[in-house]
C-alpha cells in the first residue's frame, strides 16, 4: 500500500537551522558542531520517519555553507581493517572519498580530513597520501594520552596539545565522519583546547537525529535506533542528568550518558569556567521530534525497520560480521514492539515462492531454490524465482518492470541472443562457473534489448518506480544482485541462506 507520510521535512529543516544558528550565537567566536549519523543518504531516518528527506542534512549544510567549515574524521583502525558501510557496500575510506565528491556536487568544499588514532598504520598512511596528492588537507591525531579518566593528562600539552591544530575560517565548524567511533568528539575537544590557548572562546554542540529526545523511551522509532546499533551494543536510556537538572524526562543513549561527566569535566578544564551544559541532552541540537506529523505512520514504519534489521543481522552473522548476541538482541527488540518476521508482507510470499519453485520445471539452480518478492507502491506483490538463466533478483525485477509496463507474461523482454552472448562470454572468456545472470547483468541485457525491442524499452523506463519498494529474498543476494537492488533503491531483506554452493561467491 502507498506509504503514509509521517514526517514534515521542510518544518524540520526550518526549525533545525534556527536551532543551530541560535546555538552558534551562544558562543563568542566559534562553535564546533559534531554531526552524528549519516551526513548524506540517511536512509535509516527516511525509513523510520516516512517523509524524511535522506539528504536533508545536505540541504541544511548548503544553506549554511557560506558560514561553515566542514571537517571529516575517520578512525585509522577502520581504514586498516577495511570496515564496510552496509547500506552502500563500500569501505569507510571509500565513503570519505565519496562524501568529498558528494559535498562538491552540492557546492560545499571540505576544509580538512582528520585521521584519528593514527599510529602510522600502512593502509591509513596510503589513504593520507592519496588525499594529499589530490589537494585535500589532511591532519593526523594520535590516541589521546590519559583518555578517558586522567583529565590532567588529557587537557595538557601531552594530551590534546599534542594534536595538530586544524585551521578553520568560519564561526561554525561541522565535524562529521563515516559511522560511530570515527573520533569526531575528540577532534572537537582538541580544537577547543587549542582555541582557548590562542585566546579564542569557542564551544561544542552535537547534532543527532536518534534517539529522539522528546518522544517516549519505548517509542518504536527510538527502539528502531537501538536495533540499528545492536552490533555496537548501544542502547537508549532516560537521561539522568537532564531529569535531575530540570525534572523532565529526556531520551538519550548509553555512550553519551556515560561519557557526560568526563566530558563536562574536560570542558570545564579547557574553558576555566562552569560548563553551560547540565546534561548530554542539553548538548544536542535535535528538532526531529517536532517534525513528526503522523505518529501512527512513523510507528508502523519503525516496526518494519526493526524487522529488517533482524534479517540484516542474521545475514551478517552468517558472513562472520556480527556475533550471535547481536542477532538475539535484534530478535528481543522485535518482541518488544510486538512484531515477528512474517509481519513484513513480502517475507511470507517469498518463502512460498521458493517452495513452489521446487515443483516447477526449469526452476532452481544447482539444487538451490531461491524465491523473491517485491511490494509495488500500489500494494501489489510480484514474485521471482531463480533458474539456470536468471538469478531470483533478476527474475523479480524483470517481472516487476513488466507488470508496471503492463507487458503480458508471454512476452520476453530480454533478447535470447543477448542472454546467450553474455553466458558464452562468462563461460569462455571469464571462466565463470555460474552462467545465470545476476541483476546487474540482467539490467545491462535489458538496456541492450531496449535498443530494438519496444517492450524492453517500456519495462526499462518503469525501473525508477521501484525506488523505495520493499523486497525479500529467501537467500543472501550475490554481490551483483545486491548492487543492482541498491542502485534501484529497493529496500531488501533476505534470509541467512547462501544463494550458491560456491564459498567464494557466497561469502
Amino acid at each position: 500500500m502507498p506509504k503514509k507520510i509521517g514526517f514534515d521535512s521542510e518544518k524540520y529543516l526550518s526549525q533545525q537551522k534556527s536551532a543551530i544558528l541560535e546555538r552558534v550565537g551562544k558562543f563568542r567566536n566559534k562553535l564546533y558542531l559534531e554531526f552524528g549519523g549519516k551526513l548524506i543518504y540517511d536512509y535509516h531516518a527516511a525509513r523510520v520517519l516516512p517523509g524524511f528527506d535522506p539528504n536533508i542534512k545536505m540541504k541544511l549544510l548548503s544553506e549554511l555553507s557560506g558560514s561553515a567549515d566542514i571537517v571529516l574524521c575517520i578512525f585509522a583502525g577502520d581504514i586498516e581493517r577495511r570496515k564496510v558501510r552496509a547500506d552502500f557496500g563500500i569501505t569507510y575510506d571509500a565513503d570519505v572519498l565519496k562524501l568529498i565528491d558528494d559535498l562538491k556536487d552540492w557546492g560545499i568544499k571540505v576544509t580538512a580530513v582528520v585521521i584519528t588514532r593514527f599510529s602510522n598504520q600502512p593502509a591509513a598512511t596510503i589513504f593520507k597520501n592519496k588525499l594529499e596528492r589530490q589537494g585535500v588537507k589532511v591532519y593526523t591525531h594520535a590516541f589521546t594520552s590519559g583518555y578517558p579518566h586522567d583529565v590532567d593528562m588529557i587537557v595538557s600539552p601531552q594530551g590534546y596539545g599534542a594534536n595538530s591544530y586544524i585551521e578553520t575560517h568560519n564561526k561554525l565548524v561541522i565535524v562529521t565522519g563515516p559511522g560511530p567511533g570515527s573520533g569526531k568528539l575528540a577532534t572537537c575537544l582538541s580544537q577547543l583546547y587549542h582555541d582557548f590557548h590562542k585566546g579564542i572562546e569557542s564551544g561544542y554542540a552535537k547534532f543527532e537525529t536518534f534517539p529522539i529526545w522528546n518522544i517516549p523511551f519505548k517509542h518504536p522509532v527510538n527502539i528502531a535506533y537501538e536495533s540499528a546499533t545492536a552490533d555496537i551494543k548501544d542502547f537508549n536510556m532516560i537521561d539522568p542528568f537532564h531529569l535531575e537538572a530540570y525534572g523532565e524526562t529526556a531520551i538519550n543513549y548509553n555512550r553519551d550518558v556515560e561519557v557526560f561527566p568526563v566530558l563536562r569535566h574536560i570542558l570545564e578544564r579547557i574553558t576555566g569556567s562552569t560548563a553551560m551544559y547540565k546534561s548530554p541532552t542539553d548538548m544536542g541540537v535535535n528538532r526531529a521530534g517536532f517534525g513528526i506529523v503522523d505518529d501512527e505512520a512513523v510507528q508502523d514504519a519503525a516496526r518494519q525497520e526493526i524487522i529488517s534489521r533482524y534479517f540484516r543481522y542474521g545475514c551478517e552473522y552468517i558472513m562472520g560480521l556480527v556475533d550471535k548476541d547481536t542477532v538475539d538482541r535484534a530478535a528481543l527488540l522485535m518482541e518488544e514492539v510486538g512484531v515477528k518476521p512474517e509481519d513484513r508482507r513480502v517475507v511470507r510470499v517469498a518463502r512460498q515462492t521458493a517452495e513452489k519453485a521446487q515443483d516447477e520445471k526449469g526452476k532452481g539452480n544447482e539444487g538451490i531454490f531461491c524465491g523473491a518478492a517485491i511490494e509495488l507502491k500500489s500494494g501489489k506483490i510480484i514474485t521471482g524465482k531463480n533458474s539456470p538463466l536468471l538469478h531470483a533478483a533478476s527474475s523479480l525485477i524483470l517481472n516487476a518492470a513488466k507488470d508496471l509496463a503492463e507487458i503480458p507474461d508471454r512476452i520476453h523482454i530480454l533478447s535470447p541472443n543477448v542472454i546467450e552472448s553474455i553466458s558464452n562470454f562468462k563461460k569462455n572468456i571469464l571462466n565463470v562457473k555460474t552462467l545465470s545472470l545476476d541483476l546487474e547483468e540482467a539490467l545491462i541485457s535489458l538496456s541492450i534489448s531496449a535498443a530494438h525491442n519496444p517492450s524492453a524499452q517500456s519495462a526499462m523506463e518503469k525501473l525508477k518506480e521501484l525506488s523505495g519498494c520493499e523486497a525479500h529474498m529467501t537467500h543472501i543476494p550475490t554481490p551483483g544482485d545486491a548492487a543492482g537492488l541498491r542502485r534501484l533503491g529497493v529496500n531488501l531483506t533476505s534470509e541467512p541462506n547462501l544463494s550458491t554452493k560456491s564459498f567464494l561467491e557466497g561469502l
